[in-house]
């Protein structure tokens, strides 16, 4: 009987290095991934339903890494369970969103005073890439991709901040406002910042100056979102 080759102790043990068994935890958590992401770029909208089967397989899995993927978004309040049964997009309230505004006002405004004392030359530079972005969309009319963007310059700037437990708190509220973020443009491009709160915030950064940064940011996540706030009004 012929036996298989075995390998070279030191090829043994780089392989056990960075080999991990491929389980179905792993596709769980790369569904989850998925889904949060697109709940967070607006791409599901409120309403939307996702039934299991049909959603497994346009993923390429099987239904039980899904039913985990939309268990842990149902609840974390991102997916809800409707009267069938059915995971489905939930639509905020007016009063939901004012809550979770003034929440992100609160812990947004820490992460910028905290950013105005560590972030680098790099990563300031990188913020105002972002922001140019989102002024050439806006002029394009490019709404979903200054949507993209405005979304990347509020989460790095927390992640500069380097507050891990704050950040995660963040981008969960962001999950939870994504599906109608693509009407944040409903009002139109707000008009009369002179300068815009991103260019105020980024000059904060450069100057650190911790309680302008904050300022900034506040200024900009109660001023900047009326078109949400008239949409979750109609």
């Amino acid at each position: 009987m012929s036996r298989q080759p075995r390998l070279a102790p030191e090829t043994e043990n780089e392989t056990k290095a960075w080999v991990r068994p491929i389980v179905k935890e792993s596709l769980s958590n790369q569904a989850y991934s998925e889904l949060r992401s697109a709940l967070m770029r607006g791409r599901l909208k409120p309403g939307d339903q996702l039934p299991l089967r049909p959603i497994s397989a346009r993923f390429g899995i099987s239904a039980t890494p899904m039913r985990e993927a939309l268990t842990r978004l149902v609840v974390e309040r991102a997916l809800m369970l409707d009267a069938r049964g059915t995971v489905t997009v939930p639509q905020l309230t007016r009063d939901q969103l004012l809550e979770i505004r003034s929440i992100r006002v609160d812990l947004e405004g820490r992460c910028a005073e905290k950013a105005a004392i560590c972030a680098t030359e790099e990563q300031i530079n990188g913020l105002e890439q972002i922001h140019a972005g989102i002024a050439a969309a806006q002029r394009e009319e490019d709404f979903l991709a200054a949507v993209d963007l405005n979304t990347q310059f509020h989460l790095e700037l927390c992640r500069i901040a380097d507050l891990p437990v704050t950040y995660e708190i963040v981008e969960g509220l962001w999950v939870r406002c994504g599906p109608i973020l693509t009407h944040l443009y409903d009002s139109g491009v707000p008009e009369g910042w002179d300068p815009h709160p991103h260019v105020r915030i980024i000059a904060a950064l450069r100057a650190k100056e911790p309680e302008e940064a904050r300022s900034a940011m506040q200024y900009d996540i109660e001023n900047g979102g009326q078109g949400l706030l008239d949409y979750v009004s109609s």
